[in-house]
């Protein structure tokens, strides 16, 4: 289930977010933490499987537009479908149709939308 971030969830997020590439350093993973809690065009969201928090997605809003920017999935947890379902679960809950990866997340994303269309 997709829940929106709460600062309870910043040792486990910001774990998460050091998986992506360019979030391995701790300063550099306190502004993105920061930049998420204070810019409200900067929405950061969990993923939960029963009370564990297994997955993580960012989105930065440009207008109506949703723009991935960080997705991240608990390495013990990949291959069960969990980023596709936050991909999915993005456009219903930001209330906007259009949502768009960054350079960095658009091999996935486009994976993401491959299952989807196939299903």
């Amino acid at each position: 289930m997709l829940c929106r971030y709460k600062k309870a969830y910043e040792k486990i997020s910001m774990g998460l977010l050091s998986f992506m590439p360019n979030e391995k350093d701790l300063k550099k993973l306190l502004e993105t933490i920061h930049q998420y809690e204070s810019n409200p065009d900067w929405h950061l969201f969990v993923w939960k499987k029963d009370e564990d928090v297994v997955g993580i997605v960012g989105v930065r809003m440009e207008g109506t537009e949703g723009v991935i920017q960080h997705i991240s999935v608990n390495p013990s947890h990949r291959g069960e479908g969990i980023g596709k379902n936050m991909v999915q679960t993005l456009s219903n809950i930001l209330q906007t149709t259009t949502v768009k990866p960054t350079e960095e997340i658009k091999p996935f994303f486009e994976k993401c939308n491959a299952d989807k269309e196939e299903n």
